[in-house]
């Protein structure tokens, strides 16, 4: 590039520093953001360089012109929302399909206990935990681009489903109901679930267990035990000997076939009055459009499950696309779940999303691709068609005792916090405030608190800035602290200043009060108080500033005024405004404020090194240490 632009030899003049450049260095011209447009940028942006200041016309200059629409683009768009197009073409049927059959099949069968149990969860009955296990799980695997990613029914879901649920539909005092009365329940409680899931498109509390067990029946407690007893150890194994089996050990299932046939054997249900789950509907329900009247009342809880749905479905697939190196689509994937809740929703299903446990038994047992979930709806397709009556004699206790032991991995996490404070004490503070507030509270005003206060602790890192003095090293272009190395020296008259931060309402005032410190522009003629974490600086008048703003990623109004405002206060006072490595983005929320009336296009630069050079320059030095600032 030295060739391009008319290259000299940098002299070094003793008499400014004894610090030289290598010997015989060919050093370019300062390029500005419009020379090098003119240089490197298409004819389009060179037609619309400009010869004055003039904001709006330099940001046209990283717009991109819109893409005409065409047969290829229309093919590329329907590849994009229905994903099959583009994997099932690719699709390597002798290496993937036996995994993504023996995945899909042990995923199904735990999706058929599973389901039941976290319909219990949701206060709806079963029968729907199986719809909830199908029709979203069919729909996933036609819209989604997580491969290994299983979806259906989830506990926090569930839960936060069924405190809303009780609450619009909640249990008369009188528990004594007649078959017809508890279909209605039912029904009333059903369409409130599904309009749950129509507007989203929880952990229990101790107290809540507490007070529940003096009015437990004796032998549902025994069955509870007997059923942890069996169910966590096989999930331990499972965990510990994941490499070793080809498959998991289906534990769910073994024990909603022993529990059935002790339950029917020894008629626990008319001895001991324990709960069954009874005739399970044959066929799928008549598709229902959700009750819309209810859903002004289930909007604040609409929400809280929808930013759920997606930021664990959105993380898990992420998680297992960085593993397996491939690539998903975040918007598709939020289309994909939203259409499932939607869809799902005229069939009476509650809300679902992706799930750890069988996302992690997918992956254990061989799948592959989204082919995988097929099958999985295959294994429930039978069930709720012809296999649904074994079921009749099972215990819900059972169903109750597999969700204990599917949500033992989030009572685990709390073995995760010595390791979170140890990386970040910021994030450990956000961890802690979730946790006290979901428990003390609910699930979504805790939620609700935990965002608030992570949005928070986000705000307070933007406001603790630090400042380090930086100088040129003898001999090359790297710019290190002042405190490295006595050799650093500093150009009288020249301040470079990098904010690596946004500049927004929240950092102004501290970006306002570096500057005036650094450039001495206090009101009235007096000097600024000195910000805190400041390195103190020799006292001389600056002539030329240089503002890197390589690390601010986006400015807001209050931010972009707050540069115009300094702009003309430098211009007032004769201190010549240099803007350095500004994005498109940036540079147009700054046209828009002024800014760009107030700098000409020779004051803008592509990197720091040429805005330094054009200070050096105009401040009659070369060759010499520069003093930048690093805020």
């Amino acid at each position: 590039m030295s060739g391009l632009l008319g290259a000299r030899t940098c002299s070094s003049p003793g008499e400014a520093s004894d610090l030289k450049y290598p010997l015989g260095t060919r050093l370019r011209e300062p390029l500005t953001e419009a020379r090098f447009q003119q240089l490197f940028g298409d004819e389009e942006q060179v037609q619309e360089l400009p010869t004055e200041p003039g904001g709006p016309r330099l940001c046209r200059m990283w717009r991109r012109p819109a893409s005409a629409c065409s047969r290829l683009g229309a093919w590329r768009l329907l590849q994009a929302r229905l994903p099959p197009l583009r994997w099932l073409p690719l699709y390597r049927w002798r290496a993937w399909l036996l995994g993504d059959a023996v995945a899909g099949v042990t995923v199904g069968v735990v999706h058929v206990p599973q389901g039941m149990a976290f319909a219990l969860l949701t206060s709806v009955p079963p029968v729907f935990g199986l719809y909830t296990s199908f029709f979203p799980v069919l729909i996933y695997s036609l819209l989604g681009t997580g491969r290994h990613l299983s979806t259906g029914t989830f506990a926090v879901l569930s839960l936060m489903t069924g405190s809303a649920v009780e609450r619009l539909v909640p249990e008369p005092l009188s528990r004594n109901l007649s078959g017809i009365e508890k279909e209605q329940l039912d029904a009333q409680r059903v369409g409130a679930a599904a309009a749950v899931a129509f507007g989203s498109g929880a952990l229990m509390t101790l107290a809540a267990v507490l007070t529940s067990l003096p009015r437990s029946s004796p032998a549902e407690l025994t069955i509870s035990a007997l059923s942890l007893a069996l169910l966590v150890p096989v999930k331990e194994l499972n965990v510990r000997f994941r490499d070793r089996l080809p498959t998991p050990i289906p534990g769910e299932i073994v024990m909603v076939l022993l529990a059935s046939v002790l339950c029917f054997t020894s008629s626990l249900d008319t001895k001991y009055n324990v709960q069954i789950v009874g005739l399970l509907p044959e066929g799928f329900p008549q598709p229902l459009l959700p009750s819309l009247a209810e859903l002004p009342r289930i909007l604040a809880d609409s929400l809280p499950i929808a930013l759920v749905t997606f930021a664990v479905s959105a993380s898990l697939a992420s998680m297992y696309a960085d593993k397996y190196s491939y690539t998903i689509d975040p918007n598709q994937e939020l289309l994909a779940h939203g259409i499932s809740n939607l869809l799902s929703s005229f069939f009476s299903c509650f809300p679902n999303s992706a799930s750890l446990a069988t996302t992690s038994l997918l992956v254990d047992a061989g799948g592959n691709t989204q082919l995988a979930g097929l099958f999985s709806c295959i294994v429930v397709l039978l069930v709720l068609l012809w296999l649904g009556p074994y079921f009749y004699y099972l215990p819900k206790a059972v169903l109750a005792c597999i969700n204990i032991s599917s949500m033992r991995q989030m009572f685990f996490q709390m073995q995760e916090l010595p390791q979170l404070w140890h990386i970040s004490r910021m994030d450990f503070a956000v961890w802690i405030v979730t946790w006290v507030a979901v428990v003390t509270l609910n699930v979504d005003l805790g939620l609700a608190v935990g965002v608030i206060f992570s949005m928070m602790m986000v705000v307070c890192r933007t406001q603790r800035v630090q400042c380090l003095a930086l100088g040129l090293a003898e001999g090359t272009e790297l710019y290190r602290p002042l405190r490295e190395s006595h050799r650093l020296l500093q150009v009288p008259g020249l301040c470079i200043l990098r904010y690596p931060t946004p500049l927004y309402f929240g950092t102004r005032g501290n970006f306002r009060r570096i500057l005036e410190w650094h450039l001495g522009l206090g009101e009235g003629g007096k000097a600024s108080p000195k910000p805190d974490n400041l390195p103190d600086t020799v006292a001389e008048p600056v002539r030329v500033v240089v503002l890197d703003f390589s690390g601010v990623t986006f400015a807001d109004a209050a931010g972009a005024r707050e540069v115009a405002q300094l702009a003309s206060r430098c211009r007032d006072v004769g201190i010549h405004l240099l803007l350095a490595q500004c994005n498109a983005s940036v540079l147009e929320t700054l046209a828009r404020a002024g800014v760009l009336d107030r700098v000409t296009p020779q004051q803008l630069f592509v990197s720091v090194q040429d805005a330094a050079a054009h200070a050096l320059e105009k401040l009659e030095l070369t060759g010499s240490t520069i003093c930048t600032v690093w805020i």
